[in-house]
């Protein structure tokens, strides 16, 4: 059977991640989290004093992105691959309000978009691929047999956030993750390099009020329609 790219790209917290995940299982395909990436990249930079409120050291972590290596791990317990960082498993450390507050800083970089963009298309270079992320149809398959661009609204997607961060046992406030999606949107869809913007090609899917389950019918529904024009 015919395998295909799949590429999906949105605003953040709008469970592309999730989506993706769900393709990836029913087809058989590989998922790559490319924020993940992102989000190690920032925790990395963190880990090693080169950011926080007042200061980013760009020069530092640009002269040490070799010392960086991501990984995915299948976990069959949780039914995903979980992200290690230079071999340690990093997954819940990248999940933290903390560190989403910076990575949108740290993915502006263009040598770190360069670094990892490379290792994605290698990643994807033989099909049967779901990846999510920001410019995935547009820089890092732009010739991707299906892409999709996810929306929600702010209210609704710092609402999921924020449920997401209450049932792990952090502790957070609404206000400040709302916040927080509002300032991703914004340093992600006007930085420089690769800003977030609906390729031409890409079906939008609004799922501000779409259960999870309309949703990933409405995704197998496209997969299942480019699949057929390709046989």
């Amino acid at each position: 059977m015919q395998k295909i790219t799949i590429a999906i790209d949105g605003y953040s917290s709008t469970g592309k991640s999730t989506v993706a995940k769900q393709l990836a299982k029913h087809l058989g395909y590989i998922y790559v989290d490319t924020g993940a990436m992102y989000r190690a990249v920032t925790l990395f930079t963190m880990q090693n004093g080169w950011i926080d409120k007042d200061h980013f050291d760009v020069l530092s972590l640009v002269s040490n992105l070799d010392k960086v290596t991501i990984s995915f791990t299948f976990n069959p317990e949780l039914g995903f691959a979980e992200v290690y960082l230079n071999g340690i498993n990093i997954e819940r450390e990248i999940r933290t309000l903390e560190v989403s507050s910076f990575v949108s800083q740290v993915s502006t970089i263009p040598e770190v978009r360069y670094q990892l963009v490379k290792q994605q298309q290698k990643m994807g270079k033989d099909k049967g691929v779901v990846m999510d992320g920001r410019d995935i149809g547009t820089v890092v398959f732009p010739y991707a047999e299906l892409k999709l661009f996810m929306t929600a609204s702010a209210d609704k997607r710092a609402t999921r956030r924020f449920n997401e961060l209450i049932d792990r046992g952090d502790e957070v406030q609404y206000n400040d993750v709302l916040r927080n999606v509002q300032e991703r949107d914004y340093i992600d869809s006007n930085r420089e390099d690769s800003p977030l913007v609906k390729a031409h090609d890409a079906i939008e899917i609004d799922n501000s009020d779409l259960t999870l389950t309309e949703q990933f019918d409405t995704v197998l529904n496209l997969v299942n329609k480019t699949l057929d024009k390709l046989s």
